[in-house]
Order: structure tokens, then sequence, then C-alpha cells
């Protein structure tokens, strides 16, 4: 921060602080200090205001907050430059001059002192973690997926980091939710193998169905709306329904099988699901719904978590994934 903007808030906070001291003591000591049944003069809705002297637990709650004030821009940055009394935060370790957070970049040989902050403190406690849990998450790096996937120890470590960061999306169970695929099947839009499901939770997936509304029309909708739903499907039409199921698997042919396939089986490269297996349709599959998708498209997107969890938590999360839509499986051996 520029010399000028150091003062510009010192002087601002402080002057603020001090005018509010000024102006509570100011009219504490104007004040009558019996009470009285004088009105001020003026009223709202019938009511009308005492003229007596401002209660003194009151007063004092406000002479506590200017104390408050104080004392926390004392201790901690608020101050322009000021960086506070508590201990700082040191980027570089003193005595091995190496960055204590590897992700802070500094100039060679430079050792800061920058206070304490919240995100210091969020730093510094995450290095300590990974100091001590690190080894472990490592340990388990090195090893096989598949393998991971079978030791009780990882999984409930796979599970947490599950909890914290993929439930709030795919649900506690992994079961999935409106727009948001089931975790707990065997049915994978980019791939279901080990390596498949940890290079979609490293780099995340972005998924797009282009809309065909105005390329098939609304006859071609309810067409292949209604192929999809009685030949990939297996299920019927509502009763009533007026559609062309052999224009729509025309249409299909020609439109959809390039992310489809011929048959409606998916394509993991491209991210388009299995017509075929009702756990396509995380955005619902009855016909009303499937007219919807093939109208207006969809897009739908899975974060990237590389660089907030890191390889080796990853490989970790990715085991216990896995191990969600191969429990028989791991239960038989």
């Amino acid at each position: 921060m520029t010399t000028f903007w150091n003062w510009y808030v010192t002087i601002l906070s402080l002057g603020t602080i001090f005018a509010l001291t000024w102006l509570i003591f100011g009219t504490r000591k104007g004040q009558r200090q019996e009470t009285t049944e004088e009105t001020l003069g003026h009223a709202f809705d019938g009511i009308e205001e005492y003229d007596n002297p401002l209660p003194k637990w009151w007063f004092m709650l406000f002479v506590g907050t200017i104390i408050f004030a104080l004392g926390y821009l004392a201790l901690y940055p608020g101050l322009g430059n000021w960086k506070g009394l508590l201990p700082g935060f040191d980027y570089v370790d003193s005595e091995t001059k190496t960055p204590f957070v590897a992700s802070v970049q500094i100039a060679d040989g430079e050792t800061r002192n920058t206070g304490w902050t919240g995100a210091h403190q969020y730093e510094k406690e995450m290095a300590k973690a990974d100091a001590q849990y690190g080894p472990i998450f490592a340990k388990y790096a090195a090893m096989p997926i598949e393998e991971v996937a079978k030791d009780e120890q990882a999984l409930k470590m796979g599970g947490r980091l599950f909890a914290s960061n993929c439930s709030v999306c795919h649900g506690s169970d992994a079961k999935g939710s409106y727009g948001f695929p089931n975790l707990s099947d065997n049915e994978w839009r980019w791939g279901g193998s080990p390596a498949d499901i940890k290079t979609t939770i490293m780099g995340g997936r972005h998924g797009l169905m282009p809309p065909q509304g105005a390329t098939i029309g609304e006859d071609g909708v309810r067409n292949v709306a209604a192929y999809v739903l009685t030949e990939l499907g297996g299920r019927k039409l509502p009763e009533g329904t007026k559609a062309d199921v052999a224009k729509g698997k025309e249409i299909f042919s020609t439109v959809c099988f390039a992310c489809h396939g011929p048959e409606g089986k998916g394509t993991p490269m491209m991210g388009a699901p299995n017509l075929t297996n009702p756990s396509a349709f995380i955005y619902g599959s009855s016909y009303a719904q499937l007219q919807q998708t093939i109208r207006y498209g969809r897009t739908n997107a899975m974060p990237a978590q590389e660089t907030f969890l890191g390889n080796d938590k990853v490989h970790l999360l990715a085991a216990y994934v896995y191990s969600l839509s191969h429990k028989a499986e791991a239960e038989q051996q």
C-alpha cells in the first residue's frame, strides 16, 4: 500500500472513531441527570418521546464498542500498512529460508512478516495439516486405485473428502439429484474406469447437449422423444400422445447418433449418456421432460478439483467413488 493510501485509511478510521467518541461523550454531558415527564414536543403515531438521559448501561455499550475497535486495530491489520501487535505469519522460515507455504510466490531470499489475517491463519493450519497427514495421502497415492478401494481406512478418508467436496451436488449417498448423476451405479458418462474417474475429478468435465428445437421443429422434437422413450427406453407413451416413432428414429439416426451412437448407448469420450438406461436422464425421463431436453438442450459442468485438493487427495477420492459402484465385487473378495 502506498504512503498516501496508508495515511488515508489510518486517518479515516481513527478519525471516525475519535469523532464518534466525542459525539457520545458530548451528548452525554449535555443531558439532564434526573428523569422527567417532559417530552421533546414531537409524536409518532401518538407516541411521544420523553426528554430523559440515555440509560447508563446503554451508554457503556457504546463505550465498549469503541474500546473493542481500538483494541482490534492495535492487534490486527486494519490501519493502512500497520500489521498488528499479534505475532505475524512468516511466509519464509527464518532459519531454512524456505517457503512455509509452497504456493506463495516471493522474491529470492526475502523474508516477510505480514501480520495476522484469517487467510494467513488458514494457510498456516493447512500447512501443518499437510505436514501431518501428507505422508498418509502419499502412501495411498502410490497404490493403484483398485487397491486403495479395498482399504477400509482409505475409504473412510475418501468418504470424508466426498462429504466435504462432492455431496453438495451428488448427495450424501452419491445417488445424485436433478442435474447431477448417480455415482453408485455402473453407468458413467465419461467412463467408469479408475483412470477415467480420477481424470474427471482432477480436470472436471463440461457436458453440452445442443438444443435441437430450431433444427428439427416441434414435430421432430415429439417424434424423437417418443423414439427415445419407447424404442430405447422400453416404456410406453402417455395415453393420447400423437407422435411418429418411425420418423423419430429416422431423425435420431441422422442428428443424434453422432453423440449417442446408432443404438443410443452413448459415447464416453464425448460424455454422451447411454439412453437405454434410466440413469442417463438426470433431468427427468418423462415424455415431457425428454422433449424439454431435446428442444432446449442441456449444459452442465463438473468443476476441476486438482488445484483445490491436489493429486494425492483426488487419488483417494477417486478410489472412494470407484468403490461405490463396485461394492458387491469388493465384498465377494
